[in-house]
C-alpha cells in the first residue's frame, strides 16, 4: 500500500476548496483534509493594536492536531472513512494507492509539515481579483472594514515571500485567474504522473 500526499496551498479565495474537491472525484482512493478545520475559537486568534483579529498566522490554528491527522491517515489510509470506489479514469493497478489532499492557506510554512508532501501546490491571484472574491464571501466572524488590506494580503504576501526564498522547497505555482478546468487538467495530469512514479 502506497500513500501520496498532496499540498494545495495558496491565497484565500484561489479556489483551493473547489479544485480538491474536482480531484477528490477523479483520483482512486482519495481524501481530503481542510486546514480551515483546525482554527482555534474566536476567544484564542490574538487582536492586534487595530482590533483586527489575527486569522491569517500558523498561530491562529492547531497546527500540531493537524500534523497528527495527516499522520493519522498515512498510518490507516484505509481506515479513515476515504471512499474507495472507483474514481473515473482508474487504473487496475492504483487500487494500493491512497491520495490525501491537505488544502489550506498557509501549509508551507510551518516545517513539520514539510516532510510530510510528495507534491506541492500554491494558487496566486493578483491584489484585485482577490480583494473582489473575498468581498463575496460571507466569513464567522465576519471580516471588519480594511480587515483585507490590513491584515489578510500583508499576511499574504509575507508568507508567499518566505516561501519563494526557501530554495529548498520545491513549489508548482498555480495561476487562480485560470479557469477551473485548465487548472484541474492540468493538475490531475500531474498527480497522475507522480502515481506512475510510484507504481514503477
Amino acid at each position: 500500500m502506497k500513500v501520496l500526499v498532496i499540498g494545495l496551498g495558496g491565497v484565500t479565495n484561489g479556489g483551493k476548496t473547489t479544485l480538491a474537491e474536482k480531484l477528490k472525484n477523479m483520483l482512486p482512493n482519495c481524501d481530503i483534509i481542510s486546514q480551515d478545520d483546525f482554527f482555534k475559537p474566536e476567544s484564542e486568534v490574538e487582536t492586534d493594536e487595530r482590533g483586527f483579529k489575527l486569522y491569517d498566522v500558523l498561530d491562529a490554528l492547531y497546527m500540531d492536531e493537524m500534523v497528527a491527522s495527516i499522520r493519522n491517515w498515512m498510518k490507516r489510509p484505509t481506515t479513515s472513512g476515504v471512499v474507495t470506489e472507483e474514481a473515473q479514469n482508474t487504473c487496475d493497478n492504483l487500487k494500493n494507492v491512497y491520495i490525501l489532499i491537505v488544502e489550506g492557506f498557509l501549509l508551507y510554512n510551518h516545517e513539520p509539515l514539510n516532510k510530510l508532501w510528495n507534491r506541492r501546490y500554491f494558487l496566486t491571484l493578483p491584489y484585485e481579483e482577490c480583494k473582489r472574491r473575498r468581498s463575496t464571501r460571507i466569513y464567522q466572524p465576519a471580516d471588519t472594514p480594511g480587515y483585507f488590506d490590513g491584515h489578510v494580503w500583508p499576511m499574504y504576501l509575507k508568507y508567499k515571500s518566505e516561501l519563494e526564498e526557501n530554495a529548498s522547497m520545491q513549489v508548482d505555482y498555480l495561476d487562480g485567474t485560470k479557469s477551473q478546468e485548465e487548472l484541474l487538467s492540468y493538475v490531475y495530469s500531474d498527480i497522475v504522473q507522480e502515481l506512475n512514479k510510484l507504481r514503477e
